[in-house]
């Protein structure tokens, strides 16, 4: 399965308002909530999982780059939601430098082995900086799921 196969363009967020990385997670829930992407009653449980993560270390990886993730006993699929920040969100990132692109993911408890192999994918994906200019300079929603559907990463589903 292909990174972009977990992301419609109602998944796809052009020009992220946050500053800071919770506001930054928060901001995205809230539009998946708005788009009837992920149940409301298990909105709060996500968030709730996403701040004991965050809360761990930082998921700003680096290089402009953020992953929150989590997992949910309340899911039965993966939730991803991709943002980009033109003006870069603080989110404590290991390298400092401020984060233009989060990918946001939950994945089901039993889907363990795909939470794994999904970080990774992405991790490898947005290590490539001509992936990261490409997606800085889309225009348009469908732009940025074009770029990350034409990348190699795949992630493997159990199903």
């Amino acid at each position: 399965m292909k990174l972009a196969s977990l992301l419609t363009v109602e998944q796809v967020m052009l020009d992220m308002k946050s500053e800071e990385h919770w506001p930054a997670i928060v901001e995205l829930v809230e539009h998946l909530d708005k788009e009837s992407l992920l149940a409301p009653e298990n909105k709060e449980d996500v968030l709730a999982a996403l701040q004991v993560r965050e809360d761990q270390i930082s998921t700003g990886i680096g290089s402009g780059v953020a992953i929150p993730h989590a997992f949910s006993d309340k899911l039965e699929h993966v939730v991803a939601m991709f943002g980009r920040s033109k003006d870069g969100i603080d989110f404590e990132a290991l390298d400092n430098a401020p984060v233009n692109f989060v990918l946001l993911f939950v994945v089901p408890k039993k889907d363990y082995h795909m939470h794994l192999q999904t970080l990774a994918a992405i991790a490898k994906m947005f290590n490539n900086c001509e992936v990261r200019q490409q997606l800085a300079e889309a225009e348009t929603r469908r732009e940025i799921l074009e770029i990350l559907g034409s990348r190699p990463s795949r992630i493997h589903s159990e199903r």
